[in-house]
């Protein structure tokens, strides 16, 4: 890609990503618009996310432009309630803003259908459905101890709308089900959109399009069997040092069954990093990547400190207060690094890591 100084444009500097975009290796996805444009990365706002449509409301940036852009800046809180319709699949990327609308206009009735068969059907749940009532205990708890307050000490969380969502996820989204921990993430939602079918269905196609990758049943064993594999060829001794300390990186489950919500400072971190993962960027199950990264940051202390078990799970578990763009931005590296032995790793790994289609 040509050389272009600091004077340069806005417009002539995302030009020349988009030119990039599909074939640009990941550490130059990232470095791209903040290093042409010589200033500190600023998230994709209102007026710039207007100008990726027509007058149509169809897209005229490509899906390659607009993921990369995510991955390098991130949205700004005033575009991710509608971006992330895109994201997840609530919207289709090819749509219009009339079709948009009719979209809408069918996930709402579409909800109410659900929310209405599941009020004929709870008596019987009741009665004859073995696990429903531990199930709505579970729910009942999680929700008791959940306590989000703004400045002026009002409650953040509508736990009846949340408890609603959490039964009729559990009874209709029968891969996921309900484990505890759904509710601090479907609060994201919450927080994130204003009406409840957009609640429910974001929350949905965000299951889907992460691939079920932090429900257990489904995805949190095959993370953690590919963590390991992972840290087996990046880092030998580290991996050898692991081995001999028992399941501890079986133990680093709650990493990805809550997609690392508890290990940073606000919500606005976990959004950023949960939006780099919908757009599959820069390949698929990078939350394993990310979970990568934390280890790196704790491994030099462990070995230092020759560390048992208990004691690294320890430190594992004191990983607070991140900061998303920093890890974000060292994952990438850390990928890049894999990329770059790409002709030794693993099938295994290349397979799980493969780019994503869009």
């Amino acid at each position: 890609m040509a050389a272009a100084s600091a004077e340069d444009s806005p417009g002539q500097a995302e030009r020349a990503l988009e030119a990039s975009a599909p074939h640009a290796s990941v550490s130059l996805i990232k470095s791209s618009l903040s290093s042409l444009l010589g200033m500190r990365k600023v998230p994709i706002d209102t007026a710039e996310w207007d100008g990726y449509f027509d007058e149509s409301g169809h897209l005229v940036k490509s899906w390659d432009f607009i993921s990369a852009n995510i991955l390098d800046r991130g949205l700004d809180l005033a575009v991710r309630p509608e971006a992330w319709k895109f994201l997840t699949g609530y919207y289709s990327w090819r749509s219009s803003q009339d079709e948009r609308l009719t979209t809408e206009s069918m996930r709402r009735k579409s909800y109410e259908a659900l929310c209405n068969m599941y009020d004929k059907i709870q008596p019987l749940l009741e009665t004859e459905h073995r696990g429903f009532p531990q199930v709505c205990s579970f729910i009942s708890s999680d929700l008791q101890r959940l306590h989000i307050r703004d400045a002026q000490g009002n409650s953040m969380v509508d736990k009846k709308q949340l408890e609603k969502i959490l039964l009729l996820t559990y009874v209709c989204n029968t891969e996921a089900g309900y484990q505890q921990g759904f509710h601090e993430m479907l609060l994201l939602f919450q927080l994130l959109v204003e009406k409840e079918h957009e609640v429910y269905w974001m929350f949905q196609f965000f299951l889907q399009r992460t691939e079920h990758s932090c429900v257990v049943s489904i995805g949190v064993g095959r993370n953690l069997i590919m963590l390991k594999a992972l840290i087996a060829f990046m880092d030998p001794a580290f991996a050898k040092h692991l081995e001999g300390k028992g399941r501890v990186v079986q133990s680093l489950f709650p990493w990805f069954c809550l997609f690392f919500q508890r290990v940073f400072r606000s919500f606005a971190d976990v959004w950023r990093l949960w939006e780099v993962f919908l757009t599959g960027m820069p390949c698929r199950n990078f939350q394993v990547i990310v979970a990568y990264t934390m280890l790196q940051g704790v491994r030099d202390q462990i070995l230092r400190e020759n560390m048992g078990g208990d004691d690294i799970l320890m430190v594992c578990g004191s990983i607070l207060d991140l900061e998303a763009e920093e890890l974000i931005s060292t994952a990438c590296c850390l990928y890049d690094r894999l990329r770059e032995h790409e002709d030794k790793v693993p099938a295994e790994l290349k397979e799980f890591f493969r780019q994503r289609d869009t």
